[in-house]
C-alpha cells in the first residue's frame, strides 16, 4: 500500500511538473481569416488535434490530459456576450463567471477536469480560447490560463 501511494505522488508531480516547470515556451497562435490570436504555452500543448466548427485549431498535451481549442465563430446574430453565452445554455453550476459588454470567462468542473472558456466579442466575431485540464492540477494551471486568457484578442 505504501509504495502505491509513493507511486501515486511519484505520478500526480511528473504530471504537474509539465505545467509549473520553467521556462514554458509560449507562442503566438493567430488565425489568419479572423486575426483572433491568443499566446499559448506551446512546449506544454504539443499535439494538433483537429479543428472547431469555425476557424481555428485544437491541441493537447502528448499525453492528452489537458486540450485547447482556439476559434473564432460568426455572430451572425450580433449578440451581445450575455446574450450569447445564455444561447449556449451554460451549466447552472458554474463557479466563475464574468460578463462585460466586450467578453465573457466561464469555468467550472466537469467530473475530474477543470474548463474555462473565454470568448471575445468585435463586430460580427467571437474569438474564444477553451481550456481542460486535470482539477488535481488546478493551482499549476492558474497562471497559464490567466495569461492566455488576458492575450487573447481579435479583430
Amino acid at each position: 500500500m505504501k509504495a502505491m501511494m509513493v507511486a501515486l505522488a511519484l505520478a500526480l508531480a511528473a504530471s504537474t511538473s509539465a505545467v509549473s516547470a520553467q521556462p514554458l515556451r509560449w507562442t503566438r497562435y493567430t488565425i489568419p481569416q479572423t486575426g483572433t490570436s491568443v499566446d499559448f504555452p506551446s512546449s506544454i500543448f504539443t499535439e494538433e488535434a483537429g479543428r472547431p466548427g469555425g476557424y481555428g485549431q485544437r491541441f493537447r498535451t502528448a499525453d492528452g490530459r489537458a486540450d485547447l481549442t482556439i476559434q473564432a465563430a460568426p455572430n451572425l446574430a450580433n449578440d451581445s456576450p450575455a446574450a450569447f453565452l445564455a444561447k449556449k445554455h451554460p451549466p447552472s453550476r458554474i463557479q466563475y463567471k464574468r460578463v462585460t459588454p466586450r467578453f465573457f470567462a466561464v469555468s467550472s468542473y466537469k467530473g475530474d477536469k477543470v474548463w474555462y472558456d473565454r470568448c471575445n466579442f468585435s463586430e460580427r466575431l467571437v474569438h474564444c480560447v477553451l481550456i481542460n485540464y486535470p482539477a488535481e492540477e488546478e493551482q499549476a494551471w492558474d497562471d497559464v490560463v490567466t495569461r492566455m486568457s488576458l492575450s487573447l484578442s481579435g479583430k
